[in-house]
């Protein structure tokens, strides 16, 4: 199954892309984002996807202070990109007075994790760490099942504009090492490949 778009006015502002976004009834179990100004209806995530982000979060629980948070279906605001996207891991701080029920300003994240999923790599990989970067997330971590040459992991950082530089990029089975405030060391030969 693949993504489906969703038409809605293109002159919407924000405020009334956020309403519809939060008001619609959607299909039950899909993954509803706003990426790049459109939303975008994604099939739940398969099995292998999400064993792969419960080890990620596993390894984060270790090190986490105890005033943040690992989620696994919040969505992160950011509005400079038309971007209501729901990374498969959001590590922030909890915040003592949520502005949103559905979601958090991407200012607040410090790491999010994506692991691609076939009907969307193109937005896995290109558009949603464009808008992370642009929002000035520290950390992004793309786990891309789906890359020509058999399946990666990078490690992106320093964000500036709406690029990242790349710190870290290995293959299954080859550790990757989140640098501080993590410290950790992800072993990816515990990722399943088939």
């Amino acid at each position: 199954m693949s993504a489906l778009t969703v038409s809605q006015d293109p002159d919407q502002n924000w405020d009334d892309l956020v309403r519809y976004w939060e008001e619609m009834e959607w299909p039950e179990g899909s993954k509803v984002e706003i990426i790049e100004g459109i939303i975008t209806v994604s099939p739940a995530p398969a099995f292998r996807h999400n064993v792969i982000a419960a080890r990620i979060q596993r390894r984060l629980y270790s090190v986490v202070p105890g005033d943040w948070e690992i989620f696994q279906t919040l969505a992160v605001a950011v509005p400079s990109g038309l971007g209501m996207l729901i990374p498969d891991l959001v590590v922030a701080p909890v915040p003592d007075h949520p502005e949103a029920e559905s979601h958090i300003p991407a200012a607040l994240a410090e790491l999010v994790v994506e692991v691609t999923s076939k009907s969307n790599a193109r937005h896995d990989r290109v558009s949603k760490p464009a808008a992370y970067a642009s929002a000035g997330i520290p950390l992004c971590l793309l786990v891309d099942c789906w890359a020509p040459g058999g399946p990666t992991v990078t490690l992106y950082g320093e964000p500036k504009g709406e690029v990242y530089r790349v710190l870290a990029a290995v293959k299954f089975g080859d550790p990757l090492h989140l640098p501080e405030p993590f410290g950790i060391t992800i072993d990816t030969g515990e990722f399943p490949v088939d």
